[in-house]
């Protein structure tokens, strides 16, 4: 929002300065984005009058004048303006003046008595750019007939006047007015508000158009009244023309000025239609399919197609009999814009819902005031009165006869009460409050509230405040109205002491170190995915999706249920951008239906959020190198790196099926407690569905894991050193194929056997076909079983008793043999 000091202070005129206005402003919400002179600085320029103006002797370009610049005596001042001739009133820079640089950062422009051509000049006459007024330097700016000689230029054009531009929230669509912005000063200083004055047009026809709105859920109110023999090339008044020029808006005509300046001062946007080119009655209503319009901007536009999102989405129009005239709310059409020979208007003023008006501008791919502002909320009750306004001034301005206003109210908004306690905003604000206090405070505002026994107000917010709905929202403004710097900066009171540190549970960060370490980056993405990529990969029905009701895109529309589908995304833009190796991990959580989970602190009943770390590792095993060969990274690969991550702690694999994995290649993480064995996560390759959805050259390998069951290690044991040697044995045994060499470690583990530390796989053997003792679906697993006796030196009796024991297990439980 961009406006004058000048202006604001016709309607409030605090005892600050501009300084402090601003701040006043800025400190209650109304962040002052930028405050600057309507000009830059400059001096020693005033009016003067040209008397004569002469062909210069040497030069075709140039002219010879005579000024009169209220010194007493003629000025000879040799210009180049094409425009420069006896009679008008100029600006004249005098010898001694300093003008603006001519690019930012640049040194100011010193004016002295100089030559052109051989003639004297004694000051310069100075163009619109020159001044720091606009780009125009076509000629120098002519002034008023009446603009008095030797003034000076600042004072007479204002331009010390401040322009303030306003960076508003969303929220404060109330303030896009000056109008608005009068009665947030009038409340913040307590300076009394001045509303604008006029007199109400007086009817002269009884001529109406009928106007028929079709759809409630479009348009809430519409106002419009016929205005007859106006005469479009009226000059607009200038000091209207000043005003929006320093509101950021160009002067086009004077019923296009007139429309703009009641939409900047009161809020309320409106159109003028030319009545001599519409067809017949009007109607409001949604665009239908295969409709078109062309708008004022020159642009065609389908009013019945697809969202930024992909979704359908129609556009409400105002109708003649052949069909939209105007984009409702957005932007009119250019078939019954007013022009020069326009003589008949048909002045409108509408409601439109918010909602009917929001992102169907930016569906157009452009942006306009009117719908700035409707799509945040426009006073319903205000809609009679600025079509007043805007008539009055069209009357004044162009002339005319004015026909009865045509008011329609359809679907205004009920303005409930909100209810506010004294004890909560004390404990929001932190700040002690009387009722005295809020009461002011509302009062201020133009709040009408009651007040009952428990302190409590009942607050019936105005038309324009659509944005006071719930309890903090009163809380905001009585934090506004007393002042944020006034709120006194207390730190938070408590006791300070060191936590011990979890000897028994390991720190995320030791996590994070150990994966960079084996060659892992950390990413961190959004807790949200996009719908299809989550029933993928969590392969779920649509119903137990958990979708996010206001998603910041349509890409982030479900919440995650693991960290899969963000990681891939990672991983496809590396490789898009020419990476070849890719390994990342991300910790974070993911989200579940459970309805075993209760309403607490920090949880959300019917939904898990556990923590998880999971990864991905594309590519070759190792960096490309000469000491090895080059071959894809496997599951074997990631499984070893979880090994030394996980560390302390042994987990082992369990064959299974997930969605998002290959079949056969993926498996269950399972760790090694006490209690028992724990299933914590998945490892495996990608699906190949998935591979070729995501078009990935290659199938990656994925990992999650349960963050709070890997943390979990447990205080160590000590244990006295043997100080007797250890002994190892090998037992190598014939097995069928399918039998794993885990199902046999886990037979002799549980056996227990006497002095047994450890048993390990260190041999695998597959006959080819037909060379070996070995049928063909026979192979020979080979373990190294460590034995050891802290109290004696073991004896060959008492390792061969162990090693038949284990051997007679896994014939026993696994159908083997010794080798």
């Amino acid at each position: 929002m961009q406006f004058s000091e000048s202006w604001l202070r016709q309607y409030v005129n605090p005892a600050l300065d501009s300084g402090a206005l601003g701040h006043a402003m800025t400190m209650a919400g109304l962040e002052v984005e930028e405050q600057h002179s309507v000009a830059p600085a400059f001096t020693k320029i005033v009016i003067a009058q040209i008397l004569s103006a002469e062909q210069h002797p040497d030069a075709d370009r140039l002219r010879v004048c005579k000024v009169d610049a209220g010194t007493g005596h003629e000025l000879q001042i040799v210009c180049g303006a094409p425009n420069a001739r006896a009679g008008i009133k100029i600006p004249c820079a005098m010898v001694g003046a300093e003008l603006p640089p001519a690019e930012a950062g640049g040194k100011p422009f010193m004016i002295k008595v100089g030559k052109l051509r051989g003639v004297e000049s004694q000051g310069m006459l100075c163009s619109g750019r020159e001044l720091g007024l606009g780009d125009d330097h076509e000629g120098i700016l002519e002034l008023p007939a009446d603009a008095p000689v030797g003034q000076d230029i600042r004072e007479y054009l204002d331009l010390d006047d401040q322009i303030f531009v306003i960076k508003l929230t969303p929220n404060k669509a109330d303030c896009l007015s000056l109008i608005g912005m009068a009665r947030e000063v009038s409340a913040i200083t307590g300076a009394a508000l001045c509303t604008p004055k006029w007199n109400t047009p007086t009817t002269g026809i009884q001529d109406k158009i009928k106007v028929t709105v079709e759809n409630k859920d479009l348009c809430g109110r519409f106002a419009g009244r016929m205005i007859r023999g106006v005469n479009p090339k009226a000059k607009t008044p200038s000091h209207i023309v000043q005003r929006l020029a320093r509101a950021g808006q160009r002067s086009i005509s004077a019923l296009v000025d007139l429309s703009n300046y009641v939409m900047l001062e009161m809020g309320q946007p409106t159109h003028v239609f030319d009545i001599d080119k519409l067809s017949g009655d009007i109607t409001v209503r949604w665009g239908k399919a295969g409709e078109t319009l062309e708008l004022l901007n020159g642009q065609t536009v389908t009013l019945l197609g697809p969202d930024s999102s992909g979704k359908t989405q129609d556009a409400g129009v105002v109708a003649d009999q052949t069909g939209p005239v105007a984009l409702a709310g957005i932007m009119g059409g250019n078939h019954c814009a007013v022009s020069d020979d326009t003589q008949n208007i048909y002045v409108e003023a509408a409601y439109w819902l918010p909602s009917a008006i929001q992102g169907r501008a930016r569906r157009f791919n452009f942006s306009t005031d009117a719908a700035h502002r409707f799509e945040r909320g426009v006073d319903p009750q205000a809609t009679v009165i600025c079509l007043e306004y805007l008539s009055s001034l069209i009357l004044e301005v162009c002339g005319g006869q004015a026909g009865p206003v045509d008011d329609q109210i359809l679907n205004v908004p009920e303005r409930k009460p909100v209810r506010m306690r004294l004890a909560r905003a004390m404990k929001v604000i932190g700040i002690p409050l009387t009722n005295d206090i809020v009461a002011d405070v509302f009062k201020r505002l133009g709040f009408e509230f009651k007040q009952d026994a428990n302190d409590v107000f009942v607050v019936t917010p105005p038309s324009y405040r659509f944005d006071i709905e719930i309890e903090e929202d009163l809380i905001e403004e009585v934090a506004r109205m007393y002042g944020f710097e006034n709120i006194p900066d207390q730190p938070p009171v408590a006791s300070l002491k060191m936590s011990a540190k979890a000897e028994a549970k390991r720190g995320v960060h030791l996590l994070r170190q150990r994966f960079a370490l084996q060659g892992y980056q950390e990413a961190v993405n959004f807790g949200f995915t996009d719908q299809e990529s989550e029933q993928r990969l969590a392969g779920v029905a649509e119903k137990d999706l958990i979708k996010v009701l206001n998603p910041i895109a349509s890409q982030y529309g479900v919440m995650r249920s693991n960290l899969w589908g963000g990681l891939l995304g990672n991983l496809k833009a590396n490789l898009n951008r020419g990476a070849s190796r890719v390994r990342l991990f991300e910790t974070g959580r993911v989200f579940k239906r459970d309805t075993s989970i209760a309403e607490e602190a920090g949880k959300v009943a019917g939904f898990a959020q556990p923590q998880r770390i999971g990864g991905i590792a594309y590519g070759a095993f190792v960096p490309e190198q000469w000491g090895s060969a080059n071959r894809a990274v496997d599951f074997f690969d990631v499984k070893g790196d979880l090994e030394r991550v996980l560390d302390p702690l042994h987990f082992v694999t369990q064959t299974a099926v997930h969605p998002a994995l290959h079949p056969g290649r993926s498996a269950n993480i399972v760790l090694q407690t006490p209690e028992g064995m724990l299933n914590v996560g998945w490892i495996g390759e990608l699906h190949p569905g998935l591979q070729q959805s995501y078009e990935l050259p290659q199938a990656p390998i994925l990992f999650e894991l349960d963050l709070e069951a890997i943390r979990e290690l447990g205080l160590p044991a000590p244990e006295e050193l043997s100080k007797f040697p250890a002994v190892q044995r090998d037992l190598a045994v014939v097995v069928k194929q399918n039998v794993s060499a885990q199902s046999l470690l886990d037979v002799m583990t549980a056996s227990k056997q006497n002095f047994v530390r450890s048993i390990e796989l260190f041999d695998e053997f597959k006959p080819k076909t037909g060379s070996s003792s070995m049928a063909d679906d026979e192979k020979s697993l080979a373990f190294r079983v460590t034995l050891l006796n802290p109290n004696e030196t073991l004896q060959d009796p008492q390792i061969d008793a162990v090693m038949a024991s284990l051997l007679g297990t896994v014939e026993k439980k696994c159908a083997a043999r010794l080798r």
